[in-house]
């Protein structure tokens, strides 16, 4: 008997179903799954080297955008390292504040990703609700910080803005209309039985596997693994307000859909215990612009899962080391699992389930020379050049656009 033919799909790095550049290569027996190899590194930009060659302060806006979605997340997980690191005690205020600007961070993210999931698998009138009810957080975020995507909010020490009660009323008003909707989303979520069809049994991870490949987040969350690190490591105000850490059983893609629509309740029951008990008081402290000798790791429960910085500093106004590690890196080990003896229709949904964000988790800055076996660090400029380079040999020049320190 002939053996079905094995061929390659590559998927990416430029793909329509792909945002960001990634690479998978899919190995297909007709349209099953036989195993997919993943590439990531398309996405590169020197954002740990960057933190390295500019001031504490300067790094604050810079590590913010490593995510449009996740920018207070990381904005967030570096000051609180900084802080740990400086001795410094954020007020009470302030840490209320960045607790309420996470979880409005938290729904726009969720939001934004059950409209992306609807989307994959072909239900745009999903997609087109949720993102109408994600700009009424967008527009709140807007209104407190002046940003919609990057939001400035934090500093070292603190916070950089303030609230007022008719803000705060604004805020309590958007939460009722959310919930109003997401009551709508869970009802469709555990009741609608072609989305149930279409989601269940596919990108099946088992809670033993999601421990053993290391999951976080929502995706861990729906293989039955009771972790978040706001309840279990609590940091800024969540060891003030009491929530439920949302699980699920199903451990496939139908099981991260309940596990997101569900937080966005808790997240609204949060932000309303947040306003209802904000201490007066200031909402910053001072911060010395040269930083004490010392290194520091924060944690943060991200959106997508936990999110690590680490931080050294050598007693100047200057990081002596950064490192990131988002939850897309925890979670895409998960995604070969996940795909296996599934079909080439169910990749997009599978890679989508666990909210990948590559600009997250794209890092490199060791280059090993293979035929020499040595190892070097490229500085700044070195590595700027390299990239000039590359795209030189494909016709476009980049070495008349100039580059400063500053922001």
């Amino acid at each position: 008997m002939r053996k079905p033919d094995i061929f390659k799909v590559p998927i990416g790095p430029q793909h329509p179903a792909l945002k960001e550049p990634e690479s998978f290569s899919v190995s297909l027996s007709g349209e099953k799954i036989l195993g997919v190899d993943i590439r990531i590194g398309y996405n590169h930009r020197g954002i740990e080297k960057a933190c390295e060659e500019r001031t504490y302060v300067q790094d604050v806006y810079l590590i913010e955008r490593i995510c449009g979605i996740c920018s207070h997340t990381h904005a967030t997980c570096f000051v609180q390292a900084v802080e740990e690191i400086a001795g410094l005690e954020v007020p009470k205020r302030g840490l209320y504040l960045r607790t309420l600007i996470a979880e409005l961070e938290r729904i726009h993210s969720h939001l934004l990703w059950l409209g992306v999931a609807g989307h994959e698998i072909g239900f745009d009138t999903l997609l087109m609700y949720t993102w109408r009810d994600r700009e009424i957080v967008m527009d709140v975020l807007a209104d407190l910080t002046g940003g919609r995507v990057n939001y400035g909010m934090n500093t070292i020490g603190g916070v950089r803005h303030n609230i007022t009660p008719e803000q705060a009323q604004k805020v309590l008003t958007a939460m009722d209309k959310l919930e109003e909707q997401t009551k709508y989303y869970i009802e469709l979520a555990l009741g609608e039985a072609t989305l149930a069809a279409r989601l269940s049994g596919v990108g099946v991870l088992s809670h033993e596997d999601c421990v053993k490949l290391g999951a976080v987040g929502p995706t861990a969350r729906a293989s039955n693994v009771d972790r978040d690190t706001r309840r279990d490591d609590p940091y800024a105000a969540y060891g003030d307000v009491s929530f439920s850490v949302i699980t699920d059983d199903h451990n496939d893609v139908f099981g991260r859909t309940v596990v997101r629509v569900k937080e966005l309740m808790e997240s609204y029951s949060i932000i309303r215990q947040l306003l209802k008990n904000l201490p007066e008081g200031p909402i910053a402290v001072k911060a010395p612009r040269k930083i004490p000798i010392g290194e520091a790791v924060s944690r943060y429960e991200a959106p997508r899962g936990e999110d690590v910085h680490y931080v050294k500093a050598n007693g100047t106004e200057k990081p002596e080391r950064v490192k990131v590690r988002a939850p897309t890196l925890a979670n895409v080990q998960a995604v070969k699992k996940m795909l296996e003896n599934r079909y080439l229709a169910d990749l997009p949904i599978i890679i989508a389930a666990i909210d990948p964000c590559f600009s997250c988790t794209d890092r490199m800055i060791n280059i090993r020379e293979v035929a020499s076996k040595n190892s070097r660090i490229m500085e700044w400029e070195t590595l700027r050049q390299k990239g000039i380079e590359h795209y030189r040999k494909q016709g476009i020049d980049f070495s008349k656009v100039k580059i400063t320190q500053s922001f």
